[in-house]
């Protein structure tokens, strides 16, 4: 497969991605009302582990997994315990496209990442979409003081720090180790890590609430899978830049969840992240854009 065909196959599953991750955090605002954030990510791990091992053993990786590059994995454990409870601790109070639009930051972080981590050059298509994007975040929040103050943004910044030095940890593993590691040993930290660090104030879970577990399995998984494939066929700096569509997202959860429509200046935000992507897209066509 030629480069831009990787790069394209590598912007698809980062679409499928936010996708299916902004479904999961339809979950996650939900059991976060009833939840303590760590218990929320324990719960997360716990019911998607056993779809995780069959699709593993799918893949045919169950040896695979064991042989992997350990400091770095442990790494990505520790980093995926905080971000999901600094962000489930952020849902109880943020709506999703308001924690959207500040976990936005992520992309600009992975995008300066790459070039000393990974020594990935930054064209002018990525640093436009980059801009353009903030741009549209910063409309969108129009981030006065009050902001600044909350408790919940700032675990959504941090949050979305840890999300981005996790990524481009995982584009380095898919260097070396299968792909199938990163989703068994992420999911596996969530469901030993937090449930030990949940297990104090620990809540008993009501049945009730099976659906919303259910769909944060499957969608968890789903959006793994797909993000180690964004980042194991597109440079992280082209790749990155198409979580913004995960705003989109989040208005419409928004709107069909909690009857929260956005109003004028969220959208125009929203047209500047679409017009970032476009730019870039355009660059990936034309040949302009970086090659892997």
């Amino acid at each position: 497969m030629s480069a831009p065909d990787q790069t394209m196959r590598g912007v698809v599953a980062m679409l499928l991605a936010m996708g299916c991750f902004s479904l999961m955090d339809v979950s996650l605002k939900a059991l976060s009302a009833h939840y303590p954030p760590l218990q929320v990510a324990a719960l997360r791990g716990l019911s998607a582990w056993p779809l995780v091992l069959v699709y593993v053993h799918w893949q045919g990786r169950l040896r695979a997994v064991w042989r992997i590059r350990w400091p770095l994995h442990l790494l990505r454990g520790v980093l995926s315990v905080l971000m999901l409870s600094l962000f489930a601790y952020a849902m109880q109070t943020l709506s999703l496209a308001s924690a959207y639009v500040l976990f936005f930051i992520a992309p600009v972080l992975i995008t300066l990442l790459s070039v000393p981590v990974l020594g990935e050059r930054v064209g002018p298509g990525s640093v436009w979409a980059v801009v353009l994007g903030l741009a549209g975040v910063w409309v969108a929040m129009r981030p006065g003081a009050d902001l600044w103050q909350s408790a919940a943004s700032w675990a959504v910044l941090a949050a979305a720090t840890c999300y981005a030095v996790a990524a481009v940890a995982g584009r380095v593993l898919t260097r070396t180790d299968v792909p199938a590691s990163l989703v068994f040993w992420t999911t596996t930290s969530l469901a030993v890590g937090a449930t030990a660090l949940a297990w104090p104030a620990w809540v008993v879970v009501d049945w009730g609430h099976a659906p919303w577990l259910a769909l944060l399995a499957l969608t968890g998984l789903a959006g793994q899978i797909f993000i180690v494939e964004a980042f194991q066929h597109g440079r992280a700096a082209v790749v990155a830049p198409f979580e913004y569509s995960a705003l989109a997202w989040g208005v419409l959860f928004d709107a069909l969840w909690w009857h929260v429509w956005p109003d004028g200046w969220t959208w125009l935000g929203a047209s500047l992240v679409v017009a970032g992507g476009l730019v870039l897209l355009r660059s990936l066509r034309t040949g302009k854009s970086e090659r892997m």
